[in-house]
């Protein structure tokens, strides 16, 4: 993986560095934590902003009901708390009071998959776009980088209607320019290519570019797609790269069954059948250094490009 922390930002300090940036322009939105206020460096927006932000505790059913009730009163509530409990603990009660109403609550996730990886398996979320995408009406992102975050939550800000937006913090190199724009639904060809096609998100992306990299040395020509909106879903342009490539690659920090690989084959089941080899997690993970897990699990470029070599022969 791309990795130097010095000169790299997370997707968690792009989304709040973010929410400081657009506390002026943005008088309307509120932040609701859930002993997250540390890790995601609130600080600075409590500073700034002292009388919009709720800390919670472990009180997540409570945070649910609180954020209706700032949308009665016209506020914008962004619910954080660590993906774990976020999308788990409070399925029921986003399900009930958020989606089905609907109401304009967006609900953030942090510390989201294996990249959580020193904590074990209770804190690694790897079920959250799952759960989420199962809800009637609920959009879920998972950007690439700090760039496409920080675009995410500005197109938040201006949207109706709940979102579940999946964040980590790992810092990462940015993949898109300040010219980029997010669109819900949309997705985006990073890299052109013929025999191949990759469908990756969030932190995937960059492993999947790095894989990518090794098959065009090998002489296979990669195509790599960023899908950082799970719902909506692009399924236009899975079919418009389908058709243009041999094989169809879906990489994830999450489990397969349920995120970005299931997406990609109801699509085509529906629209364009094809095999699909899907790339992910298949079970619980383990605590470690998050290269060490990657390599173990063959979510590091080269773990990737081995099991796409070893599914196209």
């Amino acid at each position: 993986m791309r990795f130097n922390p010095e000169k790299q930002v997370s997707t968690e300090k792009a989304f709040t560095d973010s929410l400081v940036k657009l506390g002026g322009k943005y008088k309307n939105f509120v932040i609701l934590s859930a002993n997250v206020a540390a890790p995601l460096g609130l600080s600075k927006f409590e500073k700034e902003h002292p009388d919009r932000h709720f800390p919670f505790g472990n009180s997540l059913r409570a945070m649910v009901g609180a954020a209706s009730g700032f949308v009665v009163r016209g506020k914008i509530p962004f619910m954080c708390a660590y993906g774990i409990g976020a999308t788990g603990r409070g399925w029921d009660s986003i399900r009930n009071y958020l989606s089905a109403t609907p109401l304009n609550v967006k609900i953030v996730g942090i510390h989201s998959g294996i990249l959580n990886s020193e904590e074990g398996a209770t804190h690694q979320p790897l079920e959250d776009v799952a759960l989420m995408r199962s809800i009637p009406g609920m959009k879920v992102v998972c950007p690439a980088d700090a760039e496409e975050a920080k675009k995410a939550v500005e197109v938040m800000m201006l949207d109706y209607g709940p979102t579940y937006l999946r964040l980590m913090h790992l810092p990462l190199p940015n993949l898109f320019d300040k010219d980029y724009k997010f669109v819900f639904g949309k997705g985006t060809i990073y890299k052109s290519g013929s025999d191949v096609c990759i469908f990756a998100m969030g932190t995937a992306m960059h492993t999947a570019l790095d894989a990518a990299e090794i098959l065009d040395r090998k002489g296979k020509s990669v195509m790599v797609v960023n899908m950082s909106s799970i719902a909506p879903f692009d399924e236009d342009l899975v079919v418009e790269c389908a058709k243009a490539v041999n094989h169809v690659v879906t990489v994830e920090d999450h489990q397969v069954v349920g995120g970005l690989g299931s997406a990609v084959c109801e699509t085509l089941a529906t629209h364009y059948p094809m095999k699909v080899l899907r790339l992910g997690m298949d079970g619980f993970a383990e605590s470690g250094k998050v290269d060490d897990l990657y390599r173990k699990y063959g979510l590091d470029g080269v773990g990737i490009a081995e099991k796409i070599e070893g599914a196209i022969k």
